[in-house]
């Protein structure tokens, strides 16, 4: 039987000091794993309009945004006058609150006004994966009737125009804005960047200077009248397995999160914080931009897309106190050849999330990046996003160790199969409830029920501990648990003991079918630049040290392992090599 919640909370806690400057954290003591963030500070009741607004007025001279890949920089007055330009434009065009409005770009300063301008007249920005191919880009706009397309018009090897004309070929003959498309039939409107002009579209620039003063006297009423719990933004799920859900969020979540993210570094005007992330994700929109204008501080963003000695040269040039990454890029900066030549004594802090923070690299960021006050945040697209965040004060070992202890304003509680919460210290599916968790995936009610239950838990489907002074350790997927003879084992914990290996750049760990113990390790490794390694090497090195289960049976080494473009990586892919290449049969059900 499930714990009683309302019983936990009125049971004796015990108080300490939380990520947050000043605040506290709440952990139970009756050994169950569940906690509740503090509420002293109360949420913001604003709309991103109206708190983007509140900081221009305190800002207004101040840098905002700086990308230096297109030498183009804004004080928060010029930004704001770019996104009422824009957002004035988007009226022009006929677009309506509540209408759909796709991004689809790298971090390029478009996508950033693009951000403020939809939610200032009330329009749910849609943010579209960069590395989107034809099937998946038609899949996004349909299935939130997209109304209008903001794009580059290329990133890489990715030629969007190209696949929005081999998507809707109508538009080669449409009027810009009278696009009728038999794949995509919501779609009207598509609005391109650069200075080139393509047939049926709009570019950016036109509907910058489009508006008149009709529209531009309209903003503020409009902004007015949105509300805080609002839809404003959509984001689809990663997609490490099956078809990407939509996940929708609002003023609330995205303004709240990104406040307390920030607050957990101690971020304020006074900072210039390095965004090498992407802005279609949680990580480079909620917790980047967002993040600084709850602040005022300074966004920087290094190129359209990651690139390492770009974003060391950032961080030297523009002097930013704080930097945004996921470990794989982490590892980049570290492993650049000419790291050692870039001044980053002025950074103190930043954010490493996204996926699981092997320990060595941590150490590494603090020692050799001066990063003192660098913290570890968890969560998920589904709750805005963080729930889980360290403190800039928290002990090294606990900062490498742990994802930190929970946000404000959020409970979390790890549970077993039958959805009991587990014991302290035991692991369990992670769920998280309170203001983060978003209202739902677009248009797919199943979907949401299954992920958000009748008590309003967001079923996270992550493996985690919580310990008695509220800290959190994910150690797996629900589904990555590997059971080899009756023995759970958790590919992470595996993971980090190979990441002590000298040689050893990149792990992953995951089962794979045996006729025998049902399921064994499989380890696919990246080696550092020049090392050769063999799998007995490998094992021998794991000998004696962990249990003799937990020793992988099948060892690959490659040149990289397949992750989605925000560093997550995707164990099914490899899961799915391996059974190829050894010839295995899986079990299959009726």
């Amino acid at each position: 039987m499930a714990i009683n919640l309302d019983e936990l909370k009125n049971a004796t806690h015990l108080r300490g000091r939380g990520p947050r400057n000043g605040a506290t954290f709440i952990a139970p003591v009756d050994g169950r794993a569940y906690v509740s963030g503090e509420r002293t500070v109360p949420l913001l009741n604003q709309t991103i309009p109206a708190l983007f607004s509140d900081t221009v007025s305190k800002y207004g001279t101040l840098d905002a945004a700086v990308f230096v890949a297109q030498d183009k920089r804004f004080t928060w007055s010029e930004l704001s006058d770019a996104v009422d330009a824009l957002a004035a434009g988007f009226l022009a065009l006929g677009l309506e609150k509540g209408d759909r409005v796709g991004i689809w770009s790298p971090n390029r300063w478009e996508w950033l006004v693009t951000q403020f301008a939809t939610a200032r007249i009330g329009l749910i920005l849609v943010n579209i994966n960069p590395a989107y191919r034809l099937t998946e880009l038609e899949y996004a706009l349909n299935k939130v009737a997209c109304r209008a397309l903001v794009t580059s018009a290329k990133f890489k090897t990715s030629d969007y125009l190209g696949m929005i004309e081999t998507l809707a070929p109508e538009i080669a003959k449409a009027a810009p804005g009278k696009l009728k498309a038999q794949k995509l039939p919501a779609l009207e409107i598509v609005i391109r960047m650069g200075e080139e002009h393509s047939p049926g579209m709009f570019n950016f620039a036109d509907v910058l200077a489009m508006a008149g003063r009709d529209e531009h006297d309209s903003l503020d009423r409009i902004s007015e009248g949105l509300k805080p719990g609002e839809a404003i933004n959509i984001q689809f799920t990663s997609g490490t397995t099956g078809a990407p859900k939509g996940a929708t969020l609002t003023h609330t979540n995205i303004v709240n999160n990104g406040n307390f993210v920030t607050s957990a570094i101690r971020l304020t005007a006074d900072d210039r914080l390095c965004i090498p992330v992407p802005l279609y994700h949680c990580f480079g929109m909620s917790m980047g931009t967002m993040g600084c204008v709850t602040k005022g501080a300074t966004m920087v963003f290094p190129g359209e897309g990651f690139d390492a000695g770009a974003t060391l040269k950032a961080v030297a040039e523009e002097r930013c106190t704080g930097l945004y990454g996921v470990p794989t890029m982490f590892v980049g900066l570290l492993d650049h050849p000419d790291f050692a030549s870039f001044d980053l004594t002025s950074l103190r802090t930043g954010i490493m999330a996204g996926s699981p923070c092997p320990i060595e690299v941590m150490k590494k960021v603090v020692s050799l990046m001066h990063m003192a006050q660098v913290t570890i945040a968890y969560g998920m697209t589904e709750t805005s996003p963080v729930s889980f965040q360290s403190g800039v004060d928290d002990p090294l070992e606990k900062r490498v160790s742990t994802v930190g202890r929970i946000h404000p304003h959020v409970e979390v509680k790890a549970i077993d199969a039958d959805g009991a919460t587990v014991a302290v210290d035991a692991p369990g599916e992670l769920c998280t409830r309170g203001y983060s968790v978003m209202k739902g995936y677009w248009d797919d009610a199943e979907k949401t029920r299954e992920a958000i239950d009748s008590d309003g838990w967001m079923h996270t489907g992550d493996l985690a501990t919580i310990d008695a002074e509220g800290y959190c350790n994910i150690v797996g997927r629900v589904k990555d648990m590997v059971i080899r003879g009756g023995e759970n084992v958790y590919p992470r914990e595996v993971e980090e003991f190979l990441y002590r290996h000298p040689k050893v750049k990149e792990v992953q760990v995951f089962g794979i079918p045996d006729p025998k113990y049902g399921e064994e390790l499989c380890a696919w490794i990246v080696l550092k630049p020049g090392q050769i390694a063999t799998a007995e090497e490998i094992k021998a090195f794991c000998a004696g040290q962990i249990a003799h289960y937990k020793i992988p049976r099948h060892i690959r080494f490659r040149t990289e392992l397949p992750m989605t473009v925000t560093g997550k990586p995707q164990k099914f892919l490899m899961r799915e090599a391996m059974i190829e290449e050894l010839g295995l049969v899986t079990q299959k059900t009726a």
